[in-house]
């Protein structure tokens, strides 16, 4: 098998008065519950390629970090009978504008919830560890 295809990805989080919230978008092929990703280009930085995809898919804007919070792998289907395992590194998102209108609105629904919710939410295993660990929460 060939070496996993890399991808970066941004968490957006806010802080709130209850603590803080992630948003979690639908994926455009089966509507599952992730957060933006998508593929690394030359001549742009992982962190500005992240903050780029979290703005087109989900329309949230705001000072990305400097290094990945940690990574992630899954199975991406590329085509109907073509699958590629991808390792994502991803960048916490910290949120200043979540706009009305995004590039990717009508393919995607967003949906903002407490790091404990999202978790179980998303169906990427690997991705629900990474968003326990970052929030310093236990399994459920």
């Amino acid at each position: 098998m060939s070496e996993p295809l890399k991808q970066v990805a941004a968490l957006p989080v806010v802080e709130t008065e209850e603590g803080p919230m992630v948003l979690l978008i639908t994926t455009r092929g089966r509507g599952r519950w992730t957060i933006p990703k998508g593929w690394p280009k030359n001549g742009t930085s992982d962190r500005a390629m992240a903050a780029k995809e979290a703005a087109e898919e989900a329309g949230v804007t705001g000072k990305i970090g400097k290094s990945p919070v940690g990574s992630f792998a899954y199975t991406k289907r590329l085509h109907f009978y073509s699958w590629a395992q991808c390792v994502v590194d991803v960048f916490l998102l910290r949120v200043k504008t979540h706009k009305l209108d995004w590039q990717e609105k009508s393919a995607r629904r967003a949906r903002w919830a407490s790091p404990e919710e999202a978790a179980k939410l998303v169906s990427d295993s690997e991705l629900a560890s990474l968003l326990r660990n970052v929030f310093h929460l236990e399994a459920a």
